[in-house]
């Protein structure tokens, strides 16, 4: 059945890039924006914890019917990102670079990777991740260096890289394979950019933040980077705006002056946390965190066994930098 299942899934994707680039823009919203109501309607178990998460955003004083229309628009929101990674590949370039609000130290950041410093950018799971790497290539950065969560099948994942591969992105596994850390620490070194979605711990050696008042858990390998490195780490948020795109870059985080390399990459992932934190609760519907965060939401015991792995890897090869993700 697993391999039904997953067979079944690559022919799903299969058939997004082959079809919905072909179909008229309309048909394809009509179609995406149904299948995001079902999906809300049902209230199955990742809209069940997209609203566990947007509860936090909203505060305890939050009604049901208030948590229940941000839901909605926020399955919308994912939906629309979906139907847009189907159609970047016949998206003109120039609707890209026209239809994008940028804001912020985003010009900033530009300058700052062209006088050959290298640069990261942090961000949540929000937006169109895909529009804003292919805008931000557009804007002469060059390709970047991310990291990809390894799918299943993998043959879906190789699709998914290819994909990323041809807008001008380095994609890296997140499992397996060379030293990820490593790797963009040369990046970095030579002058390169790397995005790395940064808001949900996905190896268990993540960092503990507070976040929208509750314990979380995130992914510290930005802010590891930075220290290692003297990369300028900048905070991003993407969104919609009305039928276009926003970006916002935050301020540089810079590293403390104090504290050991741990102790340095707590505090500016805490930063980022307040970032993110603060572009989510502007664009609530366009945060699309349909996994468990909240460290009062995890299971205990796979949240420990996560824990010790991690630190076993760790302990096995302390330079590993798997913390990346």
């Amino acid at each position: 059945m697993a391999k039904l299942r997953y067979r079944l899934t690559d022919m799903a994707y299969a058939l997004g890039w082959s079809v919905v680039c072909r179909v008229p823009e309309s048909w394809a919203r009509w179609a995406f924006g149904a299948t995001a109501d079902i999906a809300w309607r049902r209230q199955g178990p990742q809209v069940q914890i997209l609203e566990a998460n947007l509860r936090r955003v909203l505060g305890p004083d939050a009604t049901g019917a208030e948590l229940r229309a941000l839901s909605r628009e926020s399955m919308r929101s994912y939906a629309r990102y979906w139907l847009e990674v189907f159609r970047l590949p016949v998206t003109p370039l120039d609707r890209l670079t026209g239809q994008t609000v940028a804001s912020g130290h985003v010009f900033e950041a530009l300058d700052v990777l062209a006088a050959g410093r290298g640069v990261i950018f942090a961000l949540p799971h929000s937006g169109n991740w895909d529009q804003g790497g292919a805008w931000i290539i557009a804007q002469g950065a060059g390709s970047f260096t991310t990291v990809m969560e390894r799918l299943k099948p993998e043959s879906l994942y190789d699709k998914f890289v290819a994909f990323r591969e041809g807008l001008g992105m380095e994609v890296l596994p997140a499992s397996g394979g060379a030293n990820r850390f490593e790797i963009l620490a040369q990046r970095l070194r030579a002058g390169k950019l790397v995005c790395l979605v940064s808001d949900r711990d996905v190896t268990g050696s993540g960092i503990e933040v507070e976040y929208f008042g509750e314990k979380a858990r995130m992914m510290g390998g930005s802010a590891a980077l930075a220290v290692e490195t003297g990369a300028a780490l900048y905070p991003a948020m993407l969104w919609y705006e009305g039928d276009c795109w926003g970006i916002h870059v935050s301020a540089e985080i810079p590293v403390p002056a104090e504290g050991d390399r741990k102790q340095k990459v707590a505090v500016m992932t805490q930063e980022l946390a307040h970032c993110f934190e603060a572009g989510i609760r502007k664009h609530p519907a366009d945060w699309h965190m349909l996994q468990r965060v909240f460290v009062a939401d995890l299971d205990p015991e796979r949240l420990a066994r996560a824990q010790a792995a991690a630190a076993a890897a760790e302990a096995a090869e302390p330079d590993d930098g798997s913390e990346v993700a």
